[in-house]
């Protein structure tokens, strides 16, 4: 598992490698809109967020799960889908990302650390 934060950047060929270990077409990640923060490589999202609990003192309502498609551009390649994402005390009642908002903080996050 991998913490990706302030000026560090992870390659999309990196990630690539990742998925080649894990899933073939995707890596697991976490967000933490707050702290403007991502974690990778994971077989569960929640490996991600107990990580990013406790080694940078986020609050589970900051953090989201997604799925990045490593052969797809752009932000296609980001899939909002996965069971920590379950948040009805903060009106999200899917798997998925509701909020617009939300949707746009993690892109931005995430277009920020992922390079060609």
């Amino acid at each position: 598992m991998k913490i990706v934060k302030n000026q560090e950047k992870i390659e999309i060929a990196e990630l690539k490698e990742i998925s080649k270990k894990m899933f073939g077409s995707f890596v697991k990640a976490v967000v933490d809109i707050e702290k403007n923060i991502m974690a990778v490589d994971a077989e569960l999202h929640i490996d991600l967020e107990q990580l990013l609990i406790e080694k940078e003192n986020c609050e589970p309502k900051n953090l989201w799960g997604i799925n990045i498609y490593t052969e797809i551009e752009g932000v296609d390649r980001i899939e909002f889908d996965s069971m920590i994402n379950l948040k009805p005390a903060w009106d999200n009642k899917t798997r998925g990302v509701e909020s617009k908002e939300i949707q746009d903080k993690i892109i931005k996050i995430t277009e920020k650390f992922i390079t060609p």
